[in-house]
């Protein structure tokens, strides 16, 4: 759903709130309105109604440049801890609108509104290349394989490495005759069985596209194990492969760790907190271990998340809490443990480029948006060219991911 906040000196923002189709139990409440005669109940009337009745109501003259305020009204006006009396979809929707709208009041582009500095870091793009799991109709249990352009001087080159390489896998699997059709994200959705195959695959067209794997571009995964868990077992149900318990889950990921430069492996496991402890353990020192499902952006579940050893990296997705200051306090704590963090879409995303400014404000390591292959994903590449064109010498690609 889309947003419009108008202030009172005509100062507009405007903000579309995305959709997951992979989504951690803990996140905070999409509202639908469950209506299967209009849009297969995928409806929003309901959420639309909250903003422009009570929600509205609520706000009228508040200050619109003091974010954490207008975010405690929206928060104690719905009352429940998962947003679910008006819709996450609702809240964030005016959250994000009205930061827009503050920053088009100050005359400031909308990161340096989020956030002053003299110097900025842009975060690496890390890129959808081959989807599986919930994201694509094949038989490939773990749901996404990325690179990583790490050795990239700028943005700008980041993305045309990136484009080359997109391009070069697609004439590898025309040879191979797979199927070039796309998933959720954009990434190509071969269809394949296993992790190595996918990775072997993205490997040789790195290498095809004339880079060095791991000097110019290394590799990162996301497995989506929530979708795969099934009490104390990981089943890997669209390719038939064997079910595995936690310990060989995590043989597994080392596995692919020990084989292939990994930047970093997403939801390495699904809502296993001891589990969680024990891959940290064996493989935090190696890799960087990103928690999505078993941290949902939420800054108290960060908070015990690293009082408990589990992980070394936090994604954050707007959508799964629901205000753009309870999301900056997340990546506010994750930073000051030494996490990295990794600003991320959803499967569900519009042309709306809020992320990218947000990770460019926050310093962000990384940046996860999809494949070049859809016109909402590269609608964030462009935001990011812009800025970086914008901050000239002021900015500094990858700063963030590697220096902390």
């Amino acid at each position: 759903m889309e947003v419009d906040v108008v202030l009172a000196d005509g100062s507009r923002g405007r903000a579309a709130v995305p959709s997951g189709a992979s989504t951690g139990e803990r996140e905070a409440l999409e509202l639908r309105d469950g209506d299967p005669l209009r849009y297969g109940g995928k409806g929003v009337r309901k959420a639309v109604a909250h903003v422009n009745g009570e929600i509205a109501r609520a706000l009228a003259g508040l200050d619109a440049a003091d974010q954490t305020a207008i975010d405690r009204r929206l928060i104690d006006l719905d009352g429940t801890p998962n947003k679910a009396r008006l819709g996450a979809n609702a809240l964030l929707g005016v959250s994000m609108a009205g930061a827009r709208a503050a920053a088009v009041s100050a005359g400031l582009p909308l990161y340096r509104h989020l956030q002053a500095r003299d110097r900025y870091s842009l975060p690496i793009p890390t890129v959808n290349l081959l989807n599986g799991g919930a994201h694509a109709a094949n038989a490939l249990d773990f749901q996404e394989f990325m690179m990583v352009p790490i050795g990239a001087p700028t943005m700008a080159e980041a993305i045309r490495w990136t484009a080359e390489t997109f391009h070069a896998l697609k004439a590898l699997l025309s040879q191979a005759g797979h199927l070039t059709s796309v998933g959720d994200e954009g990434g190509y959705a071969p269809n394949l069985r296993t992790a190595e195959e996918a990775l072997e695959l993205l490997v040789r067209a790195i290498e095809h596209a004339g880079y060095r794997l791991c000097g110019d571009i290394s590799l990162s995964m996301d497995p989506a194990t929530s979708e795969l868990q099934h009490g104390d077992r990981y089943e890997f149900r669209k390719s038939g492969q064997s079910t595995l318990t936690t310990a060989e889950m995590i043989a597994l990921l080392e596995r692919l760790v020990d084989r292939y430069p990994m930047v970093f492996v997403e939801d390495g496991l699904g809502d296993d907190w001891e589990g969680w402890s024990r891959l940290t353990r064996r493989l935090g020192s190696r890799t960087l271990l990103v928690g999505d499902d078993i941290f949902v952006t939420n800054p108290a579940i960060i908070h015990e998340g690293i009082s408990r050893g589990i992980g070394n990296a936090t994604l954050i997705k707007l959508n799964q809490i629901g205000t753009v200051t309870e999301t900056l306090e997340a990546i506010k704590i994750s930073h000051e443990a030494g996490y990295r963090t990794v600003i991320s879409h959803r499967s569900g995303e519009t042309e709306d480029t809020f992320i990218a400014d947000l990770a460019v404000a926050v310093g962000a390591a990384y940046i996860k948006t999809g494949s070049l292959a859809s016109s909402e994903r590269v609608a964030k590449y462009n935001q990011l060219l812009r800025i970086e064109e914008e901050l000239g010498e002021a900015a500094e690609f990858g700063a963030a991911a590697r220096q902390r």
